[in-house]
């Protein structure tokens, strides 16, 4: 599972499919997404929950050169016992968990599945808990659930990210403290290219390392924006070369040892994609 955990930190296009649709999970299998999420719980309708359950169970098998996540149904529903049974006895590489809240929920479904978890962050609450959730040995990473966190905020439907920010980063703070992974969430209008990239590159910057996808349209963006392109290795290779220790001038601004690191982290987030 270690090798998993690595993957899961270089993953920068992760695409939820309802395991119900075989279509859409037949076809996964040829796109260039990192990570498939095949979900039992929101995308799939209370009379579908067993046959996506089998869905997904057969399907997680088949994902050559990707990691397999399996995003089971809450606690408290009448699909979540068997959801985690079958997640366990499946090929799955990771148990996604919806609406996280504190640790114990991760607990109680990392004894039952063993397998890493990824904790859905989608309250307020779960905001305020994330540094416990994500310090949880069993968890691999954060998801944001923005969605759903918007209403819990109370944020009005057609606002911008602005009110949600400070959870943003205080969920990404969260993830780094213990040296998890961290996505963000969704975005949610599958014909606004221009404004799903720019909620990438604004996601990048707040420090996420990939982003959650709905729709197959949405990989090839998220794949540029977090995947380390051309200029930027360029220059890091530079730096590397350059440095001779120490605090010193390089290209018209100061480098040290900490430049150095991220230029060779840099690289190697680049060669991890390849592979």
């Amino acid at each position: 599972m270690l090798n998993h955990n690595f993957q899961l930190h270089h993953a920068r296009s992760l695409l939820f499919l309802p395991a119900s649709n075989a279509r859409a999970v037949e076809k996964a299998r040829g796109l260039d997404c990192d990570m498939v999420i095949l979900d039992l719980e929101d995308a799939v309708p209370d009379d579908r929950k067993d046959e996506a359950r089998d869905g997904a169970t057969a399907a997680a098998a088949h994902y050559a050169g990707k990691l397999v996540g399996i995003r089971i149904n809450m606690a408290g529903t009448p699909w979540h016992g068997a959801d985690m049974i079958a997640v366990k006895n499946s090929a799955a590489d990771f148990v996604v968990l919806p609406k996280v809240e504190n640790a114990k929920q991760v607990h109680d479904v990392y004894g039952v599945c063993a397998k890493p978890v990824i904790a859905m962050i989608e309250s307020a609450l779960g905001v305020t808990q994330a540094v416990a959730i994500g310090g949880f040995a069993g968890v691999a990473g954060l998801f944001m659930g923005n969605n759903d966190l918007r209403r819990d905020l109370g944020i009005p439907a057609g606002a911008g990210r602005a009110g949600l920010s400070f959870a943003l980063q205080s969920v990404v703070l969260a993830a780094r403290a213990s040296g998890k992974a961290v996505f963000d969430g969704v975005y949610n209008k599958l014909d606004d290219s221009a404004g799903f990239e720019a909620e990438c590159r604004e996601g990048h910057a707040f420090g996420f390392d990939g982003k959650t996808l709905i729709h197959p349209n949405q990989v090839e963006a998220a794949n540029a924006v977090f995947g380390p392109d051309e200029v930027a290795l360029a220059e890091a290779r530079r730096l590397i070369d350059a440095a001779t220790g120490g605090a010193e001038r390089h290209e018209g601004a100061m480098i040290e040892a900490m430049h150095v690191e991220a230029a060779r982290a840099l690289i190697a987030r680049a060669e991890a994609v390849k592979r």
